[in-house]
């Protein structure tokens, strides 16, 4: 209380503030030097174009209906499949250099993180992919093993091992994938180097 009283030396006993010392023109001037030119305000209804317009509707439906179709395209692989190449997954973004795919196949990269899509079902598979990739991007992971297995075992063939191959294509993230080396999970998982930031 006492401290209170002390700091407000500036008002009259009354409580009422003490008069603002007048400015001097010399004040005045050095106001008007430091804050440059000035122009005064348009009134309000002269400005009333100029206000807050509410945002836009997200179109909910729009954005579904396109999720939706992206998701039917990419159930349909483009490039060629690992059922075409081969057993041995190997790719590299246009305009990168081969030696990120030669240190890739070495195992020259640390593996951060890793995801088993056996026994998935192929598009159960593909969304969880497709949300593991994105979430090791967030985390700022550079290099990620997906294990798919050989589909060896599978009357169709290597379903996962296909679908990895072609959305890792098409996939923003993906710099590079290949097969892993043999202690690594061998053709049954795939490497895959992601863009850094």
């Amino acid at each position: 209380m006492r401290d209170q009283r002390n700091g407000n030396r500036t008002r009259s006993r009354r409580g009422k503030p003490a008069p603002a010392p007048s400015a001097t023109a010399d004040d005045v001037d050095l106001f008007r030097q430091s804050i440059g030119d000035i122009r005064p305000l348009r009134p309000v209804d002269e400005r009333s174009d100029q206000r807050a317009r509410p945002p836009r509707p997200v179109p909910r439906q729009f954005l579904a209906d396109e999720a939706r179709v992206l998701d039917e395209l990419l159930d349909e692989p483009t490039g060629p499949l690992a059922s075409e190449i081969g057993e041995v997954l190997s790719y590299l973004r246009d305009g990168h250099d081969p030696r990120l795919l030669r240190r890739l196949k070495s195992g020259t990269f640390a593996v951060q993180d890793e995801i088993d899509l056996h026994h998935l079902r192929q598009r159960d598979a593909r969304r969880i992919l497709r949300e593991f990739l994105a979430e090791a991007a967030d985390l700022g992971h550079r290099c990620v093993r997906v294990i798919h297995g050989k589909g060896l075992r599978s009357p169709e063939g290597p379903v996962l091992k296909a679908m990895v191959d072609g959305l890792l294509r098409q996939h923003g993230h993906v710099l590079a994938f290949a097969s892993a080396r043999p202690q690594d999970g061998g053709t049954g998982a795939t490497l895959v180097l992601l863009r850094r930031g």
